[in-house]
């Protein structure tokens, strides 16, 4: 036998580990983790979990419509309290799944795919978290069709378009709206695949159904390839556009410390900052339970670590330049709201954000940290936190003090903030795992994509 004969085969790509060397090995490994049996003990205490805690959504949503808002700890001046901060944390999560799913794909980067099919599933599920707390902010949500919906009705009333909350709605719609296109469309190949292994008469129709008829023929493949380009074309533009968008709530108003062209980019860098620190707290734990190290591995691990890492040093400079702004403009008002940030009552969550956001991430500048999954996760722990404790700054610390002295007072989350927050955060939890048990987790036909046709088995 030959030398070359002896060789144990290698993937010809560093996106896969050598366990994975043929068509069908892949296929046997990403779709058993939704045909399987035998779910992980795993799966179900992380939805148990989740369960758990999305009783807090189902509870106090009915209570905050039956009281109104003032259950929560809103008062004069501070309008916007826990609602909006959450808003703002939600949609940034969810900026991952569009930059790795339509930029990393104009870019050719082929290690998106081991991530980009959950990324996107992610986004979708963040974004459906975050419209909630907008509709609950106002108190009467069934009112939202009068007042967000721009067509004609019998009280003759129509949006204010030259507000910001109303560029909102069409911005994290028109998001939603592409992201579910673009994530099904990825999935039509991977449930003809599912619909043809499936043993289960129920799961061959439903697959069946969703796949659209999908027979891998060549007009198939083509149009698939093509309205994948489209979609991921039009959805590059949302990446800047929806969090420059919702930044605008912010920077079109004259409160001190909000009034500021540097936060569209800022909010954009935070998003991603955010986004890909979820999507490594998600995949790392997924890569655990079920042995996926074939899939995600080091490379995957070092590239996300280091775009964290660049985001978070444009997020630095933002903080940098909101003071340096505050300085050099010799403005009274933009001057005390940092001086507020850094020594008023609440500077202790500023610090402690400086070091979730800036101290901390400064490890992902040695690879061991960038590779090392405990202090990868670490290290992510840290970002979620810090980017919650940003958008409490923004909000909380511009709006408590007020313009006269007179007005001034304190913000305290009730119970009601606590729980809905939490229960928001089970809801993501349990859809997440449930798309785990229902829909493969990693895209079957771009990772068959990277094995080169002649070593086809």
């Amino acid at each position: 036998m030959s030398e070359a004969a002896k060789t144990p085969y290698k993937p010809p790509v560093p996106e896969l580990g050598p366990g994975q060397t043929s068509y069908t090995s892949i296929t046997e490994k990403i779709s058993g983790i939704v045909l399987t049996r035998n779910t992980p003990v795993a799966w179900f205490i992380f939805f148990a979990i989740g369960f758990l805690l999305l009783h807090g959504l189902m509870v106090g949503v009915p209570y905050l419509l039956f009281e109104g808002v003032g259950i929560w700890g809103l008062n004069n001046p501070v309008g916007w309290g826990w609602a909006i901060i959450n808003f703002v944390w939600w949609i940034g999560i969810g900026h991952a799944g569009t930059l790795i799913s339509a930029v990393l794909l104009l870019f050719r980067q082929k290690w998106r795919t081991s991530i980009n099919r959950a990324a996107e599933a992610m986004t979708i599920f963040a974004v459906l978290c975050a419209m909630q707390f907008p509709l609950l902010h106002t108190g009467r949500p069934w009112l939202a069709c009068y007042w967000l919906l721009p067509y004609p009705n019998s009280m003759d009333i129509w949006p204010q378009f030259r507000s910001p909350l109303i560029w909102d709605v069409f911005a994290v719609s028109t998001y939603l709206t592409v992201s579910l296109v673009f994530w099904f469309v990825g999935l039509v190949p991977d449930f003809a695949s599912m619909r043809d292994r499936t043993k289960n008469r129920i799961g061959q129709v439903i697959y069946g159904m969703l796949s659209l008829g999908w027979r891998g023929s060549a007009i198939h493949w083509e149009r698939y390839e093509m309205a994948s380009l489209l979609l991921a074309g039009l959805s590059t533009p949302l990446v800047l556009s929806v969090h420059s968008v919702v930044s605008f709530d912010f920077a079109v108003a004259l409160i001190p410390g909000w009034h500021t062209t540097i936060f569209p980019p800022y909010f954009v860098a935070g998003a991603i900052y955010a986004g890909f620190a979820m999507v490594l707290t998600l995949m790392i734990p997924m890569r655990m339970i079920y042995g996926l190290e074939d899939f995600i591995n080091e490379r995957h691990l070092n590239n996300m670590a280091k775009v964290m890492l660049a985001s978070g040093m444009i997020v630095a400079y933002g903080y940098f330049m909101e003071q340096l702004i505050a300085w050099y403009s010799a403005s009274t008002y933009e001057g005390f709201m940092m001086q507020n940030r850094m020594h008023g009552p609440y500077s202790a969550y500023y610090f402690f954000l400086i070091l979730c956001n800036i101290v901390v991430p400064q490890l992902l500048w040695i690879r061991y940290f960038r590779t090392n999954m405990f202090w990868l996760f670490f290290v992510c722990q840290f970002i979620n936190v810090g980017m919650w404790l940003e958008r409490f700054i923004i909000v909380v610390t511009s709006l408590h003090r007020d313009f006269m002295p007179s007005s001034w007072d304190m913000f305290h989350p009730t119970i009601w903030d606590i729980t809905i927050y939490v229960g928001t955060i089970g809801l993501f939890t349990v859809l997440f795992f449930l798309f785990i048990r229902g829909v493969p987790m990693i895209s079957l036909h771009e990772i068959r994509t990277l094995l080169v046709s002649k070593d086809h088995k």
